[in-house]
């Protein structure tokens, strides 16, 4: 089982998104899903997989946070 951590999209480059995990940016194919800048979306295996809601976004980072204690 994966599991994806909710990031932001900074910016569009052709089929590739920059997207921020909490200050650390990486690169992301987006060919998969269609997206924009200030989308919160789930990546795995340098591809967007999916854009979630604000609030799914920060639900799954509580439980990532209550998973670390």
């Amino acid at each position: 089982m994966c599991v994806a951590y909710p990031g932001m999209v900074i910016e569009i480059k052709e089929k590739n998104a920059v997207v921020d995990f909490g200050g650390n940016r990486v690169n992301a194919r987006t060919g998969l899903v269609q997206t924009k800048p200030g989308d919160r979306v789930l990546v795995h295996a340098g591809c967007v997989m999916q854009v979630v809601s604000e609030e799914e976004a920060k639900e799954i980072e509580e439980i990532m946070k209550e998973m670390e204690q």
